[in-house]
């Protein structure tokens, strides 16, 4: 039997997401990566989390190990929502809910099972998440793509693709350290945005999971905190301000789109791990988790701005860069025609592999020249070996 035949037309095309395939080739020895989308494994609270989640089996095993509920951890659900109102994010009282989910990307998911029909028109940036691209794709959406400019999206051409386009149902952003450039959204397109939802009447996934990791500039409100009529659905995580292995995210959303995200996450997973939740919610109780994100702050901060220098110092002039406020991502970009898949098997060779520029687009097959770079996880030292080893193997691609 061919089983290839027998696979739904919601996965069929699907492909696994191409960052986790490039870990497949950073097996050589010595590789140095800025390929990754973690934090720095070296920040994260070990001994803290190891005295939580002792002190949760100890004196609460029985609760950490039973069954919970579906929205989740009730002390750790509250907290997240003080927190979102404390930052004036959401008001207390208002029209929206707040539930704790498996991660991030569990969010997004349950947002658009929840909302999306096969040919539903959804927005993304270009580039953007793939972990987003691969969800809607998932869902037998019609992708539109609208380029990512030095303010974010160009709301010209999204305007533009809503008049031709009057399937679409969602825009999907990530408006703040955007995931891959590192860009954020100015405050005036912001309210453009969503002057535009309520125009051509769509939703707005704004997801935020680097908000919190601003080492430059101001901060800017998030379209959530200006949203009145329920038309922003809000993504967070904990992934990159404690630990993506918690596999710790939240939403908050209307509340009556949020009552199909809690029957559909009751399909998916029933609940969010209840040892996981209580253990970050005895770590926070415990500790000040603002401390902590100020320390990846200043570290961050610190490697993006070394990175940028060094780009500086051994890229060729035809190859540029992003300059974030903050996050773990920035993107560069060669010469029009130079194809970064290309380039990126060349430097795996050398010891270094980055993230190409095809795998954050709708047209993944399509050639590209630009490339995302990490700069959370690797070393002083490391960045400035595989920036050098890079700028070298850039030069001879473009001929400076």
């Amino acid at each position: 039997m061919n089983i290839q035949t027998k696979f739904s037309d919601k996965v069929k095309d699907l492909e696994a997401s191409a960052i986790r395939e490039i870990f497949k080739l950073l097996d050589k020895p010595g590789i140095i990566s800025f390929a990754g989308g973690a934090p720095d494994p070296e920040l994260f609270p070990c001994e803290q989390l190891a005295k939580a989640a002792s002190d949760v089996l100890l004196k609460q095993g029985k609760v950490a190990l039973q069954y919970g509920v579906t929205e989740g951890y009730t002390p750790l659900r509250n907290w997240v929502k003080e927190r979102l109102i404390s930052q004036g994010i959401i008001k207390d009282g208002d029209f929206n809910e707040t539930i704790i989910v498996s991660g991030g990307q569990q969010g997004i998911d349950l947002a658009a099972k929840s909302l999306l029909n096969p040919g539903d028109g959804v927005v993304c940036e270009l580039p953007s998440f793939i972990g987003g691209l691969n969800c809607f794709r998932s869902y037998n959406a019609e992708i539109y793509g609208v380029t990512v400019k030095s303010d974010g999206i160009d709301m010209n051409e999204l305007e533009e693709l809503c008049k031709a386009h009057p399937n679409i149902k969602v825009i999907y952003t990530i408006s703040t350290f955007q995931n891959p450039s590192g860009i954020t959204m100015s405050l005036e397109n912001r309210k453009k945005l969503l002057e535009l939802a309520e125009k051509y009447d769509f939703i707005i996934f704004e997801d935020n999971p680097y908000g919190e990791l601003r080492f430059d500039g101001e901060d800017v409100r998030t379209m959530k905190s200006m949203d009145t009529n329920g038309r922003v659905v809000y993504l967070g995580s904990f992934s990159k301000i404690l630990s993506p292995g918690l596999r710790l995210g939240f939403t908050s959303c209307h509340k009556d789109l949020m009552e199909r995200m809690i029957i559909c996450k009751q399909v998916q997973d029933v609940h969010t791990n209840v040892f996981a939740q209580m253990t970050a919610y005895e770590y926070i109780k415990n500790n000040s988790i603002d401390e902590h994100i100020a320390r990846l702050r200043m570290v961050y901060g610190e490697k993006c701005r070394f990175m940028c220098e060094c780009m500086d110092k051994y890229f060729p002039a035809s190859v540029t860069h992003t300059t974030p406020q903050g996050g773990i991502f920035l993107f560069c970009e060669m010469p029009e025609g130079h194809d970064s898949k290309e380039v990126m098997a060349k430097a795996v060779e050398r010891g270094v592999a980055f993230v190409p520029g095809s795998t954050t687009m709708i047209d993944d097959k399509a050639v590209y020249s630009t490339f995302r770079m990490n700069y959370s996880t690797a070393s002083f030292e490391q960045i400035e070996k595989g920036i050098k080893i890079l700028g070298d193997l850039l030069k001879e691609e473009v001929g400076e």
